[in-house]
């Protein structure tokens, strides 16, 4: 059965009493069948059922139906008036006048016609409304800009007649102005320097004054320019256009704000109960939006159906494609396919035609989802937005969206498409023995890493145990040095702080590979640091080839680079403890290690927290010093076979694993599992500081 709200809902709420009698009858008929007893809601529903019988004899219905007729032939009508009314006007008006004069023409036309059915329909009182608005505000906005465009057109009249030699003689004026200007400013400049050798002003106060004279003489030569006719009519014609642009432009832009107030406040009535047009166009978006009287967003959809059906689904379907088959290319691999083909290009276009579908059903959903809603809220009574109301949301609510949209694409096709790819490589067999042909092994290649099975997979729990072991130990001596080196520089009793804080900071500005590349040199067995501690101490080094040895020299030398950051971190923070803190604390009777303890610890570590645990990722992660040192070496095959060596974080193990080996599939695997633990325990990390927990990220 049919049935329909008896009031009518704007945006926010507020209830409008329905025009169209009508459906006001069946609204009013189904609230009385509810509360009915079983005799009565029978005779109230044969009333109603021959109430929708006789829909098209209902005098509200013809006198809707003779309106609309009217209408049409007021409108057909319309069309021929204003080709009379545009020959009527000067061709000499500014084309923005001749057009606002043109709308004024036909809101007058339209006022006077639909004043006279206000009551019949919300659809004529709205257009009585708009037009009447209309009325009220485009002759002042039109007056305006014959006003200004008269005022133009004489300041033009009135320089032709400027006596061109009049304006020779003022430039020569100007020119001898300018001359004296730039002797006064050379003097004062010569003031400002003997007072500086005098010591009486400061080097810095030399050169504000200096830029002040100098912009008074350019306001000089500005003030002294205006003097000249022709100048001050240039700059008066070219000011008042520019006010003509900008005032009209925020005028219009008012008048359309205040259209939008109306039809926010004006409902509309269909008889439609149920939306219907967002599934019979789901498929099409723009479409719906056409119907729904949104034309301008519907073109805006229909380009995006144009990317759906002629780009999206072709080259999903292998249209397109360099090589693979779209999606389906994605499960065959290049199976059965040619010799040049190759089932790493395969994959990625198939990843690529799956993120294209994936947006494509974006669209469909965002398209459906706003015809739906458009739909929804038409049958309550709110209008759907026109153009400008459209504009103005997409440009307040909607503008953090359509400014991310090109990162977010960036991100689709330069950030997930790599991590999708590398996720899938791992449930593949790409080995040095299947390097241009692969196919799906499921989840074998994360069996061997985890049972430890093959030389791979016991290598990964070795490589894994000392990346662990790096990783904490390196990274929490740099912090130690780091924060040592700041306490004591930041001591009021130490004399040459810029020094120190020049030698502290040397590993950080100096690029890291000369460190690490000076420091492999000099801890070789013929290195100058070996030969010393052999000729002092009596002890044979052999840090290149002990890996012992050559994993302490490593955790040393990534402490004294990393400390410098740390360093640095911790003296800004340092320099912001205000001093009454301390001095409260020494009222109370505190040591200095309760001070350090209960006061620059919790405080430094609170500002630092998140950046220190971006540093323990970024050294489970540091593949240069690795392979600069010792290239991962020593090399124990016996333990390591020939994938790693004893040095070999998993970074560089993954490195040589499938750029060195060529073993793709295994190497997939083993990133895949170091991102997933190294985003959990980053996640662990920052939400345990007490900086996250008080939301001040």
């Amino acid at each position: 059965m049919i049935s329909y709200s008896k009031f009518l809902y704007d945006e926010v709420g507020n209830p409008y009493k329905r025009k169209n009698l009508y459906l006001q009858e069946i609204a009013q008929l189904n609230e009385e069948i509810k509360g009915a007893d079983p005799e009565s809601k029978n005779k109230l529903k044969l009333e109603l059922r021959e109430l929708i019988k006789n829909k098209e004899t209902h005098p509200y219905n013809i006198e809707l139906k003779e309106f609309k007729a009217k209408e049409r032939e007021f409108l057909k009508s319309l069309k021929s008036k204003k080709k009379q009314f545009v020959n009527t006007l000067d061709k000499s008006l500014p084309y923005k006048t001749r057009k606002l004069r043109i709308q004024l023409f036909l809101a007058q036309e339209r006022y006077k016609f639909y004043k006279d059915y206000v009551e019949l329909t919300y659809d004529a009182e709205l257009e009585y409304e708009k037009n009447k608005l209309l009325m009220e505000e485009l002759p002042n906005i039109i007056e305006y800009i014959v006003d200004g465009t008269s005022a133009i057109e004489k300041a033009l009249e009135d320089r032709k007649e400027i006596d061109l030699a009049d304006e020779k003689k003022f430039n020569r004026r100007l020119k001898a102005y300018k001359k004296e200007q730039k002797e006064l400013l050379r003097g004062e400049k010569r003031r400002l320097k003997a007072k500086r050798k005098e010591g009486l002003i400061s080097k810095k106060a030399q050169v504000n004054e200096t830029e002040i004279l100098k912009e008074k003489y350019k306001e000089a030569l500005l003030l002294k320019s205006y003097e000249s006719p022709l100048k001050t009519n240039k700059e008066f014609v070219k000011n008042k256009k520019h006010e003509i642009k900008e005032n009209t432009k925020m005028s219009l832009k008012v008048m359309n704000s205040n259209i939008a107030d109306i039809r926010r406040t004006t409902p509309v009535e269909v008889e439609k109960t149920k939306a219907k047009i967002a599934y019979f166009t789901l498929l099409f978006p723009g479409v719906g939006q056409m119907f729904n009287g949104q034309h301008k967003k519907g073109i805006i959809f229909l380009l995006a159906t144009l990317f759906i059906y002629l780009v999206a689904i072709p080259y999903a379907l292998g249209f397109g494609n360099y090589q693979g088959e779209g999606i389906r290319g994605l499960i065959t691999l290049a199976e059965g396919g040619r010799r040049v083909d190759k089932s790493l290009i395969f994959m990625i276009e198939g990843i690529i035609a799956v993120f294209l579908v994936i947006i494509s059903l974006f669209i469909l959903y965002f398209s459906f989802k706003d015809v739906l809603r458009v739909e929804k809220n038409t049958i309550k009574g709110i209008r759907p937005n026109n153009w400008f109301e459209t504009k103005s949301y997409l440009g307040e609510g909607g503008f953090p969206y359509i400014a991310n949209l090109p990162a977010l694409i960036v991100i689709v096709f330069m950030v997930l498409v790599p991590v999708t790819t590398t996720i899938l490589l791992s449930f593949t067999g790409m080995d040095p023995q299947h390097q241009s042909k692969f196919s799906w092994i499921g989840i074998e290649n994360y069996k061997m890493i985890f049972l430890g099975k093959g030389l791979a997979g016991s290598v990964f729990w070795l490589t894994l145990g000392w990346t662990i072991i790096w990783t904490l130990a390196a990274t929490s001596l740099a912090i130690f040095i780091g924060f040592a080196l700041a306490l004591l520089v930041n001591n009021d009793r130490v004399k040459g702080k810029n020094i120190f804080r020049t030698i502290y900071l040397l590993p950080w500005a100096v690029p890291a590979f000369i460190t690490i590349m000076f420091f492999s040199i000099m801890l070789s067995p013929n290195g100058a640091i070996s030969q010393l501690i052999n000729n002092i101490w009596g002890i044979e080094m052999s840090i290149k080839t002990n890996a012992t040895q050559t994993r302490i020299a490593l955790i040393l030398l990534q402490g004294w680079l990393g400390s410098s950051y740390i360093f640095l971190l911790s003296t800004g923070v340092l320099q912001a403890i205000p001093d009454d803190l301390y001095e409260a604390a020494e009222m109370d009777g505190a040591t200095r290690w309760q001070k350090l303890k209960n006061i620059t610890i919790p405080i430094v570590l609170f500002q630092t927290a998140p950046l220190l645990v971006g540093q323990y990722v970024f050294n489970f992660n540091n593949f240069s010093i690795i392979y600069l040192f010792n290239g991962g070496g020593p090399f124990e095959p016996s333990v390591y076979g020939n994938l790693a060596g004893s040095s070999d974080l998993l970074i560089s193990y993954i490195y040589k694993l499938t750029i060195e080996k060529q073993y793709q599939g295994i190497g997939a695997a083993i990133t895949v599992f170091v991102s997933i633990a190294v985003m959990f325990v980053s996640f662990l990390g920052y939400r345990n500081s007490k900086a996250f927990k008080e939301e001040r990220l």
